[in-house]
């Protein structure tokens, strides 16, 4: 019933298992891959033919975690999936850009790639296991498609470069990296470094290419064995050959002349009155201008590369290693916490930064488990910043990607939680855009984080790095365009600090590029770095001596973990009653660790004061300031340590004798009292006659014997020697008194 084939190999100390023929068997490919208990179905469904006048290719690609995956029910009302989480996009992005480059050019049948998690063993990521299971679908499907591809992630521990690293091997590395590619070269990268030189960084991109070349193998193996025929490829007609001749002759020319001008705006206009005008040529003639759209970006391209390669100069005039101008300012917005405005070129970032508390911090509900992240970036990407008028809506993919490249540029740089114990989320709005927004939102949270205060490590700044490569020769670009970025062969981004990497993206449009372009696209990005770091020294050089006054002041105790349900109080009525009266935000971690946040230094103190109150003990001989919350015949029960409240006996109320207890205090009562002892039953026993009431200083040495006092004459304040002898209660003393 099944046409069954399997291909297993050892990889970094696994197995790495690829199957095909059972599951999935309608889907033109389909592969289920496992590595250790992690398994992933990847399938590729193609198109047999293109939509009419359509001039892209149109690929999709959807990975998808299923909960079941890792033995969970999905939280929330409806009990299932529902919209992408931020890694379902992250990893379908990671999955696109390297299989992308490989399909041919103009081919543009509509093509979608899904890779479903179907088992998760927490230890080994689905996201690299995916990305070779849609390599290995793509290759049998039969689609046209000049793969396969491989991929591996790549750790750097001890100084040793390490093969896919298991969950708990991530926690100990100063390196995460994911690299793909094909035999020949280089496709992708995407990672996260604890500020590492570039040989590192160049060293674990290598590392990686060698060692999965025997996946690669594999999957051919399995192909030669189970590949569907290949689809053929329509070689270009002799009329779109004659369109391609007159699309050149029309409007070479003209657009030679729109990409000689240097203003972004004014070029846009220059090819646009080009096109317009090549589009009613062709009209004219007879042809059809809507079949020309794709050859109008292949002659674009085609200037655009042989006029940097032929002299050295780029579209606005700058030479190949030249950043433009930078504008770096702070403060910029009085009322945020931290806010930063940072232009380079065309290309402007406005970021805010937000100080919070760990009660607003991010709940992650991964298959992992569910946890919270105290640093947010989000990135905004608005229509008006390219000049455009567009829908408004919630973040795209590319939005969330960029967002995620900038946070792991600044996350090695922060300080630990426990030395600042504060959320950030910072919100990138990108106002203008002409090329590497994304580096500019990493320069400006850089700058957003110092004018907060918070103490980064140092300053961190990204550049982008294009790539024109033809067999003549090839040109490093530092800090692209945007037209460089869309007509380049990559686009290579790299931040770090004046001390090393800290994240390191690359896509690759051709088939690979090789480890030397990518030494000297290293080197280049350095230089450019330093560059931009040196201009934005002139705003900030470091973080500012305190955070704004706007800000929430976070003030962190510590409490033994016996006394948590004190603070807390039966059905956390006491912590609730803190908050409410004080004005404070508290949060109470397991370990005794209470954060009080407030912006006012008063409303903060207030609850430090009441919570140490709660689980201070009192000390026999020292002096308190209470207040007297309840009186009886007998004395009057003053609050004077947090929630806690002490007897003073009507014989301890005054020297002289008292007749009524009222007649010396009432409930509300602010009073000065030294603790005494405590009773058989653990009670605080107080004394009020022992200290001066107007001064607070202790005069037992200044008075006499204490009376017998009170309505109860002999019976030495209202007891005899037997009833304290037995431990009776007096009988006026109500229960909840004594309590």
């Amino acid at each position: 019933m099944f046409n069954y084939f399997r291909k297993e190999l050892d990889w970094g100390g696994r197995k790495l298992v690829l199957e095909t023929g059972k599951i999935a068997r309608q889907a033109d490919g389909a592969v289920m891959v496992s590595y250790g208990d992690t398994i992933v179905l990847c399938t590729a469904v193609g198109a047999k033919t293109a939509k009419p006048g359509q001039d892209f290719f149109p690929l999709t690609v959807n990975y998808q975690e299923k909960t079941f995956a890792a033995g969970k029910i999905p939280g929330g009302f409806f009990k299932r999936e529902g919209r992408p989480t931020e890694k379902e996009t992250l990893v379908s992005r990671l999955i696109d850009r390297p299989i992308r480059p490989l399909f041919p050019q103009g081919f543009r049948n509509e093509v979608q790639v899904i890779a479903t998690v179907l088992s998760h063993d927490l230890e080994n990521d689905p996201d690299v296991v995916a990305m070779i299971g849609c390599s290995a679908a793509l290759t049998l499907s039969g689609i046209p498609f000049f793969g396969p591809v491989g991929a591996a992630r790549v750790a750097y521990i001890d100084g040793q470069y390490v093969l896919n690293p298991t969950a708990d091997q991530l926690e100990n590395t100063k390196l995460d990296l994911v690299v793909a590619g094909t035999t020949e070269g280089v496709l992708m990268v995407e990672s996260e470094a604890q500020e590492l030189a570039e040989d590192v960084m160049l060293g674990a991109v290598t590392f990686g290419h060698a060692h999965f070349q025997p996946v690669i193998q594999a999957i051919i193996e399995l192909a030669e064995a189970a590949a569907k025929e290949p689809w053929a490829l329509p070689e270009p007609s002799e009329e779109e050959k004659a369109l391609a001749a007159r699309v050149d002759a029309l409007a070479r020319a003209p657009l030679t002349a729109a990409y000689q001008q240097p203003q972004k705006q004014v070029r846009q206009e220059m090819v646009s009155a080009a096109k317009k005008a090549a589009a009613a040529a062709l009209a004219a003639e007879g042809l059809e201008p809507e079949k020309a759209k794709g050859l109008f970006k292949e002659l674009e391209a085609d200037i655009v590369r042989n006029a940097i390669l032929d002299t050295g100069l780029r579209i606005d005039g700058r030479d190949t290693r030249t950043v433009r101008p930078i504008v770096a300012e702070v403060g910029v917005l009085p009322r945020a916490h931290g806010s930063a405005l940072f232009t380079r070129g065309e290309t402007q970032a406005l970021c805010v930064l937000t100080l919070g508390t760990a009660q607003d911090e991010q709940v992650i509900d991964a298959l992992e488990g569910e946890y919270r992240e105290h640093f947010m970036l989000h990135y905004n990407f608005p229509p008006y910043s390219v000049g455009e008028a567009g829908r408004m809506g919630s973040p795209g993919r590319r939005e969330i990607g960029h967002g995620k490249l900038a946070w792991r540029a600044v996350h090695p740089l922060l300080p630990a939680k426990d030395k600042f114990p504060y959320t950030l989320r910072i919100v990138s709005e990108i106002t203008e855009s002409n090329g590497s927004s994304s580096m500019a939102t990493v320069c400006g949270s850089s700058l957003a984080l110092m004018d907060a205060g918070v103490p980064l490590l140092r300053p961190v700044a990204g550049i982008a790095m294009g790539l024109i490569k033809e067999d003549r020769g090839y040109a490093v670009l530092s800090d692209i365009l945007g037209d460089e970025d869309h007509l380049g062969d990559m686009d290579f981004k790299v931040a770090g600090t004046e001390v090393g990497v800290t994240s390191l993206q690359m896509d690759i449009k051709i088939t690979s590029i090789t480890p030397e372009i990518m030494q000297v696209a290293l080197g280049q990005a350095r230089d450019g770095r330093l560059h931009i770091l040196g201009e934005m020294a002139k705003a900030i050089t470091g973080a500012r001596d305190d955070v704004a006054a706007t800000a929430p002041r976070i003030t962190v105790i510590n409490i033994p973990k016996e006394k948590i349900r004190d603070v807390i109080g039966t059905g956390g009525k006491v912590i609730r009653e803190i908050v409410e009266q004080t004005g404070a935000k508290i949060d109470i971690e397991d370990d005794g660790t209470i954060k009080i946040a407030s912006s006012e230094a008063e409303k903060a103190q207030a609850a430090i004061d009441w919570i140490r109150g709660i689980v201070a003990e009192p000390e026999i001989g020292v002096i308190y300031t209470g207040k007297v919350v309840k009186t009886a015949d007998f004395g009057a029960f003053v609050n004077f340590l947090g929630s806690r409240d002490g007897l003073v006996h009507i014989s301890e109320l005054t020297q002289g004798r008292v007749n009524k207890t009222t007649d010396v205090v009432n409930v509300g009562d602010a009073v000065k009292v030294k603790v005494l002892g405590f009773d058989d039953r653990g009670k605080v026993k107080l004394s009020m006659r022992v200290v001066d009431q107007a001064t607070g200083e202790d005069i037992t040495d200044k008075v006499g014997p204490k009376s017998g006092g009170g309505r109860e004459g002999g019976r030495e304040g209202g007891r005899d020697r037997g009833d304290r002898e037995r431990g009776d209660r007096h009988p006026r003393e109500p229960e909840a008194a004594a309590e």
